[in-house]
């Protein structure tokens, strides 16, 4: 039953990482282009030197910071489930301590 339940566990842990990589690889392309609107639109806003750009431009670089954080936060936990995989793993094979 132990096996069992091990097995199950880890099969549900495979599920999410993957789901996550997944995510994960979605979350890195939008960073680029939310990096590199941020970017453009400092720019712009240095160039034109009016409220509207400024304005733009915070929030370019707002959209970038959350996406950023959101990034931060998916491999936080992948590296998690990665972690109680190891784990997992370690007891079913008997050498975890």
């Amino acid at each position: 039953m132990f096996r069992t339940n091990v097995e199950r566990r880890l099969r549900q842990l495979s599920d999410r990482l993957r789901r996550e990589r997944e995510e994960l690889a979605v979350v890195d392309e939008q960073l680029a282009h939310l990096a590199g609107e941020a970017d453009d639109a400092r720019l712009r806003a240095l160039v034109s030197e009016t409220p509207v750009s400024d304005h733009d431009a915070s929030t370019a670089v707002r959209h970038a910071e959350a996406m950023r954080r959101r990034r931060g936060e998916l491999a936080a936990s992948i590296e998690r489930l990665e972690a109680q995989q190891d784990d997992l793993l370690d007891r079913l094979t008997g050498t975890g301590t």
